[in-house]
């Protein structure tokens, strides 16, 4: 393999010599140890670039027609940063055993793409704990804050041989990313330190004041400061108590990929517990040219609509239960049920599984059924079997019919997860988005029913 990648490289660089012409694209190839499945894809954003075949020993290669910038290489559920340019010939390994800690990168432009990955350990190993960091009080949070951003800055200026565009983008980019960590500390910390209605200091969030948010190279080029951006503009939006007025702000002023990338973003914010679900649908509908999107968003709009406290919760029909049998929603008429929409691959999920077993122990005796659904595929039927065995689960775990295409799923315009539903004993939705077992707030909601 290094052999034919030195071949490659050579045969490169002589034509581009030879023809003396600004060379549009990139070389890329690499081998995945272990690897998840036959795809390897690169993103701009959300835009996919190139997916390429993963041969049976791992290899892959592909010849890239891109600007200079970054992008992410994506391969089975990991991913990681990287960037390309004309005239690169890059090669890249990896065992996805260790993703990120086994990436290294040869060839031109591997200097680069290498401090990208030791700045992304860096990283990780100074922010430690992300619940236990954004629970830190203010002080505490900024000092942790400045501590991660220092380790980082020493990274890059210990790095040798980056490229002088690279630099410049880079520079930025490590401030964008603190930024960034500011500006989601007051919704953040709301969560992980349980204070609800949690507002954070003016003195503490000055620096975000003088942010320009309207460079349009910065939104094209760098990730971080598109990710501020956005939310800058997403928390505008939730904090008006009036969001038309800012969605028409958007739509006369912004740019063209802004208002495309806020309605794709914000789509996830028209649900059953939004008050302003109209002001929302209205205003990304007007900020998108993209028609399929516009046609699913009134699709999810109008079953909202439909989602609200009291009205009759769609079923779930003879879903196989882990005990034997089958079982549906109409089963348990007569008490009420949480559920908790889930899958053994998802993270977060996993993660409310000690709350969940605390909460139904303290209601184990009232009249509540705590109702698990898994939404895997099929093929993942006995790790869904193995996963309830090994983790002990309790209440009622089902398996749902046709994964994220369930009827129940799709009627509950369920589009991530964890999701927890309420229903009361009639079988009439109490709420479509129930407090997560981790939620202080769902122990109140059920002591506020009297169950």
């Amino acid at each position: 393999m290094k052999k034919l990648i030195a071949i490659i490289m050579v045969t490169f660089l002589f034509i581009a010599c030879k023809n003396e012409t600004k060379v549009d694209y990139a070389l890329f190839s690499g081998k995945i140890e272990n690897a998840k499945d036959q795809i390897a894809t690169i993103y701009n954003g959300r835009d996919k670039i190139v997916e390429m075949k993963v041969a049976e020993d791992g290899t892959f290669s592909d010849t890239l027609k891109v600007e200079p910038g970054f992008y992410t290489f994506v391969h089975g559920r990991e991913n990681a940063s990287i960037y390309i340019a004309p005239g690169n010939v890059l090669n890249m390994t990896l065992d996805t055993k260790e993703f990120d800690e086994s990436i290294v990168y040869t060839g031109v432009g591997s200097e680069n793409n290498n401090y990208l990955v030791a700045k992304y350990l860096t990283d990780e190993k100074a922010s430690g704990d992300f619940a236990a960091v954004y629970a830190m009080e203010e002080s505490d949070f900024m000092n942790k804050l400045n501590e991660i951003k220092d380790a980082k800055e020493k990274v890059f200026e210990e790095a040798q041989n980056l490229n002088a565009e690279f630099k410049t983008l880079e520079k930025n980019n490590l401030q964008f990313e603190h930024l960034n960590n500011l500006q989601n500390y007051p919704t953040y910390h709301e969560y992980y330190a349980k204070k609800e209605n949690f507002v954070a200091s003016d003195e503490f969030m000055k620096q975000l004041e003088t942010v320009d948010f309207s460079n349009a190279d910065f939104y094209e080029n760098l990730s971080s400061y598109k990710g501020l951006v956005q939310g800058h503009y997403s928390n505008k939006i939730k904090e008006s108590e009036n969001p038309s007025e800012v969605f028409n702000e958007l739509i006369n002023s912004a740019s063209p990929d802004l208002k495309e990338d806020l309605a794709k973003m914000l789509n996830y914010e028209v649900s059953p517990n939004n008050a302003h679900n109209e002001a929302y649908y209205n205003g990304l509908l007007a900020m998108s040219t993209d028609e399929a999107f516009k046609s699913k968003l009134t699709i999810k709009y109008e079953k909202v609509k439909l989602l609200g406290k009291g009205m009759p919760s769609p079923a779930f029909v003879d879903y196989e239960n882990h005990k034997g049998g089958k079982m549906s929603l109409e089963d348990l008429k007569g008490k009420y049920v949480y559920v908790d929409v889930w899958a053994t691959w998802c993270g977060p999920c996993k993660r409310e599984i000690p709350y969940l077993k605390e909460v139904e122990k303290k209601f184990h005796n009232n009249n509540i059924e705590f109702v698990s659904t898994s939404i895997d595929r099929a093929k993942d039927h006995n790790t869904w079997v193995e996963m309830v065995k090994e983790k002990e689960l309790g209440g009622i775990q089902l398996f749902a019919d046709s994964d994220w295409n369930s009827k129940f799923v799709t009627d509950y315009a369920i589009e991530g997860i964890p999701r927890f539903l309420l229903i009361d004993p009639d079988g009439n939705i109490v709420t479509a988005d129930a407090p997560r077992p981790s939620d202080p707030k769902l122990v109140k909601l059920f002591e506020e029913l009297k169950l």
